[in-house]
Parts: C-alpha cells; structure tokens; sequence
C-alpha cells in the first residue's frame, strides 16, 4: 500500500516538485488525477473535500492533507530525512530559495508557459511583461549557479526541487534557455539523479505535447 498520495496532473509544475521529491527519496505513493483543464479545482465539491484554495498539489499522508508546494517539501524533508537543512543556517537559505522561486521564478515562467504555450495566446503585451520578469529572474539563478552545483551548499535540497518545478516542461515559452548555460548544467545533473522522471512520465493525465 501506498504511504502518500498526491493529488497532481501532468501539466503541473508545482506537483511535479513534489512528485520529484517521493521519486527521488524512493517513497512509495499514489498519484490522484486531477482534472484541472476541465475545472475540476473550481468545483464547490473538490473545494469541500480536497483542498479550499482550489490548487494541487494536494498531498494525503498519515491523516493529513497537506496544500502548498514549499510547505509540502519542508514536510517531506522533516520526515524522511532527506533534502532538508542540515543547520539552520542551511534551512534559512533553503527557504530564501523557495521563496524567491514561489515569488518570482516559477510564478512568472509558469504563467507565461500557461499563456503563451497552452493557451497559444501569441506575443501580447502581458506574454511580454511575464517574459522579461521570467527572464530576470532566471538570470539571477543563473549568475548564482555559475559559483555553486546546487542552490544550498554542496548537494540538492529542497530548494532544488522548488526550482525544479517548470524547467523540464517542454512547451515553448519564447524565452532561450540557451541564454543560462548554467541553469542548463543544474538540469542535467538532476536528471542524472537516480529515479529521476520527466514529469510527464511522472504524473497522470493529458500533456502539451
């Protein structure tokens, strides 16, 4: 039997920082599908039941359910022991990643993909707004990977794993990932993790492709 289940779909990149999490950390868990594209979210039902803020990644375990990807990493790390601080100064930097990440690199890059790559809005002028605010922030990480493998310290944390969240998903988003070799250089060496999975292998339901 499953010890965690997790309410995701494909598509989602904040369900994929936690699917990536229990793959890595060799857990055992179930995914629930989840019928965003159909609106299943927004149902008072759903809301009720599953989580009130309408949102996955909805993660059950031990009579718990727990909403909010940074919140469920830090949850995941405190209980399995793996991909957590190690000192406190380390869980100060770890949540000075996720936040920034939550804040501005996976809140601009995923709306932009959802506009620009599903919805196939084309070039407007909000694609546009979320393209340089995306772009700005993946330059930061950039700049900060250029002096460091991982986010925090010498080995991945969670902090990778919030990051990790949209930078496999494969839609175009027109901004050139060729411009942060050193983000590209992080990527490989997560996907060179053992049990690593794309996202798309990892999670249930329809993709973009």
């Amino acid at each position: 039997m499953s010890e965690f289940k997790l309410h995701c779909f494909a598509l989602s990149g904040n369900a994929y920082k936690v699917a990536l999490f229990l793959a890595l950390s060799r857990q055992t868990w179930q995914p629930v599908f989840v019928d965003f594209l159909n609106g299943q979210t927004r149902t008072r039902q759903w809301r009720d039941t599953v989580n009130e803020q309408g949102e996955v990644p909805v993660l059950e375990h031990q009579g718990k359910s727990l909403t909010q990807s940074a919140l469920i990493l830090d949850y995941l790390a405190d209980y399995t022991g793996q991909f957590g601080g190690r000192t406190a100064e380390e869980k100060q930097q770890i949540w000075r990643w996720m936040l920034f990440d939550n804040h501005k690199f996976t809140s601009y890059y995923a709306t932009l993909r959802f506009l620009y790559g599903i919805q196939k809005t084309g070039d407007t002028e909000v694609t546009r707004f979320l393209r340089d605010r995306a772009a700005a922030a993946y330059q930061v990480v950039d700049t900060h990977l250029s002096k460091t493998p991982w986010l925090v310290g010498e080995r991945m944390t969670i902090a990778d794993l919030s990051l990790a969240g949209y930078v496999f998903m494969p839609e175009e988003t027109g901004l050139s990932m060729e411009a942060y070799p050193h983000i590209q250089a992080w990527k490989k060496r997560i996907q060179e993790l053992p049990g690593w999975q794309h996202p798309y292998e990892l999670m249930p339901g329809p993709t973009g492709l």
